[in-house]
């Protein structure tokens, strides 16, 4: 996939597709428009940015590109078969250390120093989305920092690369269910549980092989049609009084999800970091 979007338009464009299911991603100047004496500890991008993406033989991405084009003003959007060789360069993304909330610190595979005094999670990215470098992530990581009380159980939903499910074990649940259709993402997350030494207390699968448990806090990192589509089965997963967690969403989209789950939860927290949104609630206890 290949499209065009302004420069201010590149975070949410490139957050959307990386949720969709991409690869790999790279940033193009879209004119040989260089950017001159750029200020003090700023990376600027070009005026306008070409973004292109890569996806798995097959995925429908017509939803996406609707989606870009109403979000974005993406334009010049395009989809082409490609060989294996034009995309297997840009598979392994990176993850930087850094520390969200008062507890936790996200590290790559190989960084085995940090911080005294936090609880160390350390990730190998691979193909898979969610390093917590991206604020859908980051917002989820930090709600469980903040709010997750030692012995609870978690699913997560659209689970990428573990971070959440991985996070939430270190930080003291007892037990986590990790869910994704995508079997890159399974196998990502298998492997950073053996890295973190959680997997025994984790188990990875697809929606259909996941058993009929229950859980405390439900965690849900995807975009904001699935969520409302999902809602019903969601909210049967969740304890009531539970704790839901829901992002993916754009700004502007939180409504509509709040909506689809309003009728089984109490009031929603809300919480935005540039223009993606983290809602928050508990199941109505009856």
């Amino acid at each position: 996939m290949t499209f065009i979007v302004a420069s201010a338009e590149v975070p949410k464009a490139e957050a959307l597709v990386e949720l969709a299911g991409a690869e790999a991603i790279s940033l193009h100047d879209a004119a040989d428009d260089p950017v001159l004496e750029p200020e003090p500890a700023t990376a600027p991008l070009w005026p306008t940015v070409v973004v292109r993406a890569s996806f798995m033989t097959g995925a429908d991405l017509s939803p996406l590109c609707d989606l870009l084009r109403s979000s974005c003003s993406a334009a010049g959007l395009s989809v082409a078969d490609l060989d294996e060789s034009d995309w297997e360069r840009g598979l392994r993304q990176t993850v930087e250390a850094r520390s969200f909330g008062r507890r936790l610190w996200l590290a790559p595979a190989n960084d085995e120093t940090g911080p005294a005094g936090r609880t160390h999670v350390r990730l190998n990215m691979g193909l898979a989305f969610g390093t917590g470098a991206h604020p859908t992530t980051a917002l989820c990581l930090e709600w469980l920092d903040a709010h997750l009380v030692s012995g609870k159980t978690v699913l997560d939903y659209g689970c990428g690369s573990g971070v959440l499910a991985i996070a939430a074990l270190a930080l003291g649940a007892s037990r986590a269910w990790a869910i994704d259709n995508d079997p890159q993402a399974l196998l990502a997350t298998s492997a950073n549980a053996a890295l973190n030494g959680v997997s025994e207390r984790l188990f990875v699968g697809t929606p259909e092989s996941l058993p009929a448990v229950v859980v405390d806090v439900l965690v849900a990192n995807i975009l904001a049609a699935p969520l409302v589509e999902l809602a019903p089965t969601l909210t049967a997963r969740l304890e009531r009084g539970g704790a839901l967690v829901l992002s993916g969403v754009l700004e502007h989209q939180a409504p509509q999800v709040v909506a689809a789950f309003a009728p089984h939860f109490g009031a929603f927290e809300v919480h935005t970091i540039q223009g993606w949104a983290r809602l928050a609630a508990l199941r109505n206890p009856g």
